[in-house]
């Protein structure tokens, strides 16, 4: 059975699972549905066409489904749908999507969002993410599997960041960065293999020697008269692991140049 503080306000039409545990204060919209396990610790809003699925834990003066600050919203149907098992800290904010791009904001599971986070518009965050505190993603950014972001860290729109990367600290970020990279620095700079990441996640000791070979290959540049999609080119060409093909193939996706190679 539901637990409602009387306190709560839940609009008619709002779809609760059995066993959701909704705290003081909380106010959930007409159009949102919430799974079996979640738990809204207090003074939470649900609001907009937002989906949240089983076993999340939402934490105080979280906001969730507000619509878009983007000046190309004009009201439009969007949603935000957030999946199983995340943890959102104190203060987090999601918005709904934009009719300007998809339409809906999607996050996965197991993640990690900490205090003060923002997610914007349209943006698509994977699963096994950590974002820590005051982190703000602008819109259209998507954020890959098992990616770790320090606090205070600014991504701007339309940003990809690969899986298993890591991006420092009070790092501005306004290029894509790569699979298994780690950034940092006052402007993102590319610093190598997250090696402490990939060792921690049971990487074998061949594919962390092939990626390392693949970033010397595509990012220590012996060869400036050699364009980098061309070596993003040769080096999928030559991948003997699907992690280094994917590597390349992030790099010759890209639209906004990636971190440290802004003029290509």
């Amino acid at each position: 059975m539901a637990q409602i503080h009387p306190t709560a306000i839940i609009e008619t039409g709002a779809n609760l699972a059995d066993d959701v545990f909704i705290g003081p204060f909380c106010t959930i919209g007409a159009n949102v549905t919430i799974g079996a396990g979640t738990r809204l610790i207090s003074h939470v809003v649900v609001t907009g066409h937002t989906t949240i699925g089983k076993n999340n834990v939402i934490y105080p003066f979280a906001s969730l489904g507000q619509p878009s600050p983007d000046r190309k919203y004009k009201g439009e149907h969007a949603t935000l749908t957030i999946g199983d098992n995340n943890d959102i800290r104190e203060g987090v904010t999601m918005h709904i999507g934009t009719g300007a791009d998809r339409g809906t904001t999607t996050v996965g599971n197991n993640n990690l969002f900490m205090a003060g986070m923002h997610v914007a518009h349209d943006c698509i965050v994977g699963s096994n993410v950590i974002i820590a505190n005051y982190t703000q993603l602008a819109g259209h950014v998507e954020i890959a599997d098992n990616v770790v972001v320090g606090g205070l860290s600014g991504i701007h729109q339309h940003v990809r960041v690969g899986t298993q990367a890591i991006i420092g600290g009070h790092t501005a970020v306004d290029h894509d960065v790569p699979p298994y990279s780690s950034v940092s620095g006052r402007r993102a700079v590319l610093k190598g293999l997250n090696l402490v990441g990939l060792r921690r996640k049971g990487f074998e000791k061949a594919l962390i020697r092939a990626l390392n070979d693949a970033y010397d290959s595509l990012f220590d540049i012996t060869d400036e008269d050699l364009p980098l999609t061309e070596r993003a080119r040769i080096l999928k060409q030559s991948a003997q692991f699907p992690e280094v093909a994917a590597l390349a193939d992030f790099v010759l996706s890209t639209q906004r140049g990636v971190t440290g190679y802004d003029e290509e």
